[in-house]
């Protein structure tokens, strides 16, 4: 094991207790699409939870008779769980605890990634408002005259991300006042990352084939192109004051399938460990899998 891979394990036990304007001092497990599908799969957020923290955790959402709920699809039915039920109210004692112990320098202990199916507007309103009922748990940043001055986080227990979409930025950010509180921040567009983060948009959020363009199955051995590319795409991310996370690195059998999408199944366990070693090696801020257990495993052995 390397000395950088050592100190990238070390770090991840406190990664977010040093959340800076910056990039994140990670890494973190980042607990992909935790929640469940069709009714199935209802575990996925209490056992990402148990991992320990900080912890990153993504929720798709989507609309439903006024409502944001989880769902995969913009093709909701009604079955699917309220985001307000399946991932405020579930970690509810876990944030009043951490509220009342007041331990400031373990926080965040969980960052929520919004993954929006649906782009309507009463749907990001909604979220919005969500938010603030909420907003004692939340780390928020107030909105600068100038976007390029990045504000001082009051960090709290939760802090929300969402991804790079102009509509979620025109509620999420236009629509706040100077001075009043950023909510949740938003990603960089990947298509041309030239810009620097600003007070709104302070992370990226890569797929895995800007790495390896072939894509997850049909990838060959970890080579060095791919860990050039890695690294490249790290160190501009970080240049530009973006934290960065890629999705999504998986390698399982059949056998081992949880309802996993296999076009991010590198197929087996070999294979992903390879991946993973090199996202921690290169500074990725936010690891994401669906195969949460065996990452944690894999970022802190003996645990």
């Amino acid at each position: 094991m390397t000395r950088s891979l050592i100190a990238a394990l070390i770090l991840g036990g406190t990664a977010l207790a040093q959340i800076k304007v910056g990039q994140i001092k990670g890494p973190l497990l980042d607990a992909h699409n935790c929640y469940p599908y069709h009714g199935q799969h209802t575990d996925r957020l209490d056992r990402a939870l148990s991992l320990g923290f900080p912890v990153a955790i993504e929720q798709d959402v989507a609309f439903w008779k006024g409502q944001a709920v989880v769902s995969h699809t913009p093709k909701t039915t009604g079955v699917e769980p309220t985001l307000k039920a399946h991932f405020f109210e579930r970690v509810r004692p876990l944030m009043e605890k951490a509220l009342k112990e007041n331990k400031k320098s373990q926080w965040p202990l969980i960052v929520v990634h919004f993954d929006f199916k649906d782009l309507q507007q009463p749907l990001l309103e909604d979220v919005w408002t969500l938010l603030g009922e909420y907003e004692p748990w939340i780390t928020t940043a107030r909105k600068s005259a100038d976007p390029a001055k990045l504000s001082k986080f009051d960090v709290r227990p939760l802090l929300v991300l969402t991804e790079e979409a102009d509509e979620q930025e025109a509620v999420f950010y236009n629509k706040v006042a100077v001075g009043q509180k950023l909510r949740l921040f938003g990603s960089a567009h990947t298509k041309d990352l030239t810009a620097r983060a600003t007070n709104y948009r302070r992370w990226v959020n890569y797929s895995w084939r800007a790495v390896e363009p072939e894509g997850q199955p049909k990838a060959g051995n970890w080579s060095e192109d791919d860990l050039a590319r890695l690294h490249a795409l790290v160190s501009k991310a970080h240049g530009l004051g973006y934290w960065i996370r890629f999705y999504t690195t998986d390698g399982f059998t059949a056998a081992e399938n949880q309802g996993w999408d296999a076009g991010y199944n590198f197929g087996s366990h070999e294979a992903v460990l390879a991946r993973w070693k090199a996202e921690l090696e290169a500074g990725v801020d936010l690891i994401a899998t669906d195969q949460y257990e065996l990452l944690a495993k894999f970022m802190k052995p003996g645990k």
